[in-house]
């Protein structure tokens, strides 16, 4: 597939590729004013369809147990892997990541995937309170599944992060209805569709379209469960419109994640390379990204430097150009916000270290910022306080262990974080005193996220959590079926 290559993507629903009057424009982050490809831009009413055939897909799929279910999904997997080079190369164009990125976005997909059927002998297993004195009744505890879901990915990592969720929704027997993100909807799009058409038609449907299309997805009582990964602002207003029908919601919203290098950490190639990674992957928009690094007053001028060292490298360029480093921002408004956090920085007085080169030619409009580090900021700075989705990083040094667990804990996002120490002892302490739902050992960030584990968000970060059997279980409503014991019942009444 080449750079140049028009995409078209359609809706599926119902088993069937449906093309529609209307299309979504996908442009290329890197180069404005060039057309990556058209998504159909799904109407109301097609939208409403889709929920239609969903709900009736439903019954036949919930009576199925779930290792029927999970043959059934194992075989919809098989041969994924043979477009992953063309949907690296679309994502890449769409999103503008670089195409390894690309690449592991869809590996990381068919991992999640399969870890999922791995542990289907667990989700249909209940427990059984017996008889107890006072209490009659033995108690069957079951799960079941709630019905339509619909789930709601992001443009940074879109097919990875659906891995997080569509698996365990499928298979707790629910169906499922996808919106790929607005934005960069293609590459998702054509891995549903390969997967939906070797399932039960119904079972898993894809929609693109404009967000004021898509309200049914979130509004209708037909639908019992939206899954959202996106920002504060988008989760909120999902959750202000679930709450029409009162329909359950997992969020998984931004992060401003913290990173303290205690006074023994080690820091070395090995560590900061993580470091590095765990901070400019995709161009720093990852809400697992860590956002702000803290460290021990004696270590900072060897974290610093460690950072510098590796942006002095950064290859600023189109995705799809094997030497390039890191991609553009995705859309023009984020690269405005990066900058604005750069601009207050400096005109703050702060030191601010910028790398890189601004790309030339038909690049030099896309969505380029050259990947900065603002050392010793006031806490008070944007870049610092807000979450900067981009490639720009805040340093901060501290004295104790007491003051970097506080400036950690002080804010708004609750997502993930991460320890850097030599002692065990000590990374537990103060992992534990962290206030978020993921903490890292020596590591940040998704490449080292582990995929059995559920994973969600604190405070403004979100609620509910993906991944593993608790995963599974958010797709799920519980039922106590209880019998009364009649020899029990006969001693009680004496």
């Amino acid at each position: 597939m080449g750079d140049k290559d028009i995409i078209r993507t359609g809706l599926f629903i119902g088993g069937a590729s449906r093309d529609t009057v209307e299309h979504l424009e996908i442009a290329d982050p890197a180069k404005r004013g060039e057309v990556v490809g058209y998504a159909a831009a799904a109407t109301k009413q097609n939208v409403d369809y889709a929920i239609s055939v969903a709900k009736n897909a439903f019954p036949a799929w919930s009576s199925l147990s779930a290792i029927e279910r999970a043959d059934l999904m194992s075989e919809a997997i098989q041969g994924i892997a043979e477009a992953r080079d063309d949907d690296a190369a679309v994502l890449s164009r769409e999103n503008g990541k670089v195409r390894f990125e690309g690449w592991i976005d869809s590996l990381v997909f068919e991992i999640r995937w399969n870890l999922a059927l791995m542990i289907a002998d667990q989700v249909d297993t209940g427990k059984t309170l017996p008889v107890a004195p006072g209490i009659p009744v033995s108690t069957e505890v079951q799960h079941q599944p709630l019905g339509v879901v619909t789930i709601i990915v992001p443009f940074n990592w879109p097919i990875a992060i659906l891995g997080a969720a569509l698996p365990h929704a499928l298979l707790a027997g629910n169906t499922v209805i996808v919106k790929p993100p607005l934005t960069a909807p293609l590459a998702t799009t054509r891995v549903i569709e390969r997967i939906a058409a070797k399932l039960p038609a119904g079972v898993l449907n894809v929609v693109t379209g404009k967000d004021e299309d898509m309200a049914a997805l979130i509004e209708s009582e037909d639908i019992a469960k939206v899954c959202f990964t996106g920002s504060v602002g988008g989760g909120k207003r999902i959750m202000s419109m679930a709450s029409k029908a009162l329909t359950r919601v997992t969020l998984e919203l931004g992060g401003n994640d913290a990173a303290i290098f205690l006074e023994d950490a080690i820091i070395d190639d090995t560590h900061l390379d993580r470091l590095y990674g765990a901070i400019f992957d995709t161009t720093g928009q990852i809400c697992m990204n860590a956002k702000r690094i803290y460290v021990h007053e004696s270590r900072m001028d060897e974290v610093v430097d460690g950072l510098t060292a590796r942006l002095e490298k950064v290859k600023l360029g189109y995705g799809l150009d094997p030497d390039t480093t890191m991609g553009p921002l995705h859309a023009p408004s984020q690269k405005a916000f990066v900058e604005k956090l750069i601009r207050e920085a400096k005109d703050a007085g702060a030191d601010v270290r910028e790398f890189g080169e601004l790309p030339t030619g038909e690049l030099a409009a896309g969505n380029f910022v050259r990947p900065a580090l603002v050392v010793n900021p006031d806490p008070s700075l944007g870049v610092v306080v807000e979450e900067q989705f981009g490639p720009v990083i805040p340093l901060i040094p501290f004295s104790t262990e007491a003051e970097a667990i506080a400036a950690a804990n002080d804010t708004w996002a609750g997502l993930a974080g991460s320890v850097w120490t030599a002692d065990p002892v000590a990374a537990n302490r103060v992992g534990s005193k962290l206030q978020c739902g993921y903490v890292w050992i020596n590591d940040h960030g998704a490449t080292r996220l582990d995929l059995r584990a559920p994973f969600g968000g604190m405070k403004n970060s979100g609620f509910g959590r993906e991944q593993g059997i608790e995963g599974i279980r958010a797709f799920q409503d519980t039922r106590s079926i209880a019998t009364i014991d009649a020899e029990a019942l006969a001693a009680q009444a004496h």
